[in-house]
């Protein structure tokens, strides 16, 4: 797995200094703005593309995002 992914253009990632975040690029790296930001999943570890979905191993269990990173489920 990942702390970044490329998905539908965008550049998605793991905030690398505040965990509970995560942010997207569409320039390419070049600035970053946040897209999800809280507590509800715990520290982000890994990001997966799995199609339809955004997979997030973290510390509270394995999330998914069918909203890009905007919105958080856990699964199971």
């Amino acid at each position: 797995m990942s702390q970044m992914i490329n998905r539908n253009g965008e550049l998605i990632r793991i905030n690398p200094k505040k965990n509970n975040q995560i942010e997207y690029s569409t320039t390419n790296g070049r600035s970053w703005h946040v897209r999800y930001s809280g507590s509800g999943c715990g520290d982000f570890q890994d990001l997966i593309d799995n199609g339809k979905e955004i997979l997030a191993n973290t510390s509270k269990g394995l999330f998914y995002s069918t909203t890009n990173g905007m919105s958080w489920h856990k699964r199971g």
